[in-house]
Parts: structure tokens; sequence; C-alpha cells
């Protein structure tokens, strides 16, 4: 693996700048590789825990990859944990030293937008943030197409029901978390027009289990028994719920092995770290540009997909290949 030096955790963060580290600005100059002998340097912005089994989970996955694959090439740097007032301070310590900045999460949209104009001279990667936004000169956007696993899970959710009602929470009421509650409404449409989809539930933290189990609880109370989730930690929360009302849910993005907890009726796959592969092989070919990337069933080596457990029917597969080979065919758009 590359050699990784652990970045500042959020309180380091916070004392650099207040020792006016981070009153730097951008003003052109030489790029990190220029100033370290070749050596590329790629810094990654966490601010979730690389732990929570989710967003952050998945896209770890990837930097590890991408780590090892570079290895003497990349120089790897990461925070995680970060709050969101420290945003910013962490994306102009990596813009200082670093040739490519990657964010996760539209929670850093703003900042990462604000820092790459700064930093006009670092290239920077956005992965998650809102499906319709515009690339910068030096800021691509990458779109794992949450919608269009959210879209899977309603479809499954739907053809999985045995009350006729499911539901969707969501970690924030993020653009991209709002837009995949309603592709989640849209795959239950499509896979059974019968089914009710409870209004969406929005937790405002995606690793507050407490709270996500108060949201499914909720939803199982009006009829649900089975929900999707965008969440981090916080799934495991619909999980305990799932238990005490004999419902299920639908986990993801990192599929885990059936029956490990009867409480998931099948996982949506989304690899977000396919994408920090994607940015950082682009910076060692020296082919990266700024655009606007949406992977998933349309890419060319897709990064959604959906298992399901416990189920006989092949209908119910059936369906679900039926409306996969639409997405990828492009009669049916999830963004």
């Amino acid at each position: 693996m590359a050699p990784s030096r652990t970045l500042l955790s959020p309180v380091a963060v916070a004392a650099s700048a207040l020792s006016g580290l981070l009153l730097l600005t951008a003003c052109g100059g030489s790029t990190a590789a220029e100033d370290d002998g070749g050596t590329l340097k790629v810094g990654v912005l966490f601010p979730g825990s690389l732990s929570d089994d989710g967003f952050m989970g998945s896209a770890y996955l990837g930097y590890q990859r991408a780590a090892k694959k570079h290895a003497g090439a990349v120089e790897f740097s990461k925070v995680e944990q970060v709050a969101t007032a420290d945003y910013e301070k962490a994306l102009v310590r990596f813009a200082t030293d670093s040739d490519l900045v990657i964010s996760l999460g539209g929670q850093t949209d703003a900042d990462v937008r604000n820092v790459a104009a700064r930093f006009p001279n670092v290239k920077f990667a956005e992965i998650g943030g809102p499906a319709d936004g515009k690339p910068l000169a030096n800021l691509s956007l990458y779109d794992p197409q949450q919608a269009e696993a959210a879209f899977l899970a309603g479809a499954a959710s739907a053809l999985l029901t045995g009350s006729g009602t499911v539901g969707f929470i969501g970690g924030a009421e993020l653009p991209a978390i709002v837009n995949a509650a309603e592709e989640f409404d849209k795959g239950a449409a499509a896979a059974d027009p019968k089914v009710k989809v409870l209004a969406p539930q929005y937790v405002g933290d995606f690793n507050d289990v407490a709270k996500a189990k108060q949201s499914a609880l909720a939803d199982f109370g009006a009829g649900a028994d089975v929900l999707g989730q965008v969440l981090n930690l916080g799934h495991t929360g619909v999980a305990q719920a799932a238990g005490q009302r004999d419902g299920s849910l639908i986990g993801g993005p990192i599929a885990h092995e059936c029956g490990s907890d009867p409480a998931y009726a099948g996982y949506v796959e989304t690899d977000i770290g396919a994408e920090i592969e994607y940015a950082v092989d682009h910076l060692v070919a020296g082919d990266w540009k700024a655009e606007a990337v949406h992977f998933g069933l349309t890419f060319e080596e897709p990064h959604n997909d959906i298992v399901l457990c416990d189920t006989t029917d092949p209908a119910v597969a059936g369906k679900l290949d039926e409306l996969k080979r639409k997405i990828t065919a492009g009669e049916i758009t999830t963004r």
C-alpha cells in the first residue's frame, strides 16, 4: 500500500486554522508533484466514519484499492469524521499540499466549490453532490447514482411487501437524498403501482441510530413492512426496529451475506470507492479532466446492483432484471 499519512484530526485541523496555516490563499505556483520529486499527492475528505458500513465505508474500500494499485507513485492522505464547520479548513489544508483533492458527500458541495475556486492549479473531485451540479474548471463531479440504487430498492420493496405499504428513510434532506426518495417512490410504482409509499422521513443525521430507529418504528406503525434507506450507521437502527415489528429493510451500499441479519430483505450495492479509483487512475495517466460523470448501470463498468435474500419467487428477480435492463437501455432515467 502506498505511504499513507493520516491527516490532522478535526480538532487538530481547527488548531491549525487558529495558528494561521489556513490563512493561505491560492496564487498559482507549482503542483505538489513538482515540489516532491514527481510523487503525486491525493487528499480525501471523509466527513463521516470510515467504519460506518455505508457511504463512507464503501468509499474507503476504493481508497484502499487505489492506494495499493498506485503504491510508490501516489501518496495518499485522509481525514474522517469532520464537523461541518471544519470542511473548508480540511479542504484548504489538503489543497496546499495535494495534486488532487476529493470530497465525499453532497454536504461538502458548497465548501469544495469555494476552495476549488481559490486553488485553480489543484484538481478537485466531489463524489455524491447534486446530480445536476455543474463542474468548475478544476472540479469534477462524480455521481454514484444513489437515485438509481434507490429506484431499485423501491422496486424490490414493492415486490416483497406483504402489507402493500413501504417507506423510505434518508439521513438528511440534501438534494441527492431527496432525489433518492423520489426515485424510491418511482421504483415502487414501476414494480407495482398498487403499493402505497409513505412520505419519506429524513433523520437529520446519517449516523444517528436512535433517531433512525424512531423513524422506522413510525413507518412500521403506519403499516409499512419493508423500508428503503440511505443511511450510514443509522441503518442499524432501522434493522433494530424491523426486528421489533417483524418488518424488513433493504440495506446497502455495502452488501453483506444474506442471513447475517434476518432484518435485511436484500441489499443495493453502490461502489462509491470506484469513483476514487477513477479519479486517481486518470490523475496518474495524465488525462484527468473536470467533468460530470454519472456512474451506475449506464456506465462502462456498472457500480450498482441489488441482491435479494430469502426469496424463491422467480417473478421478483425477473421483474428487477427487467427494470435494470430498462435503466441500462435508457428507457428509465433516475436522475
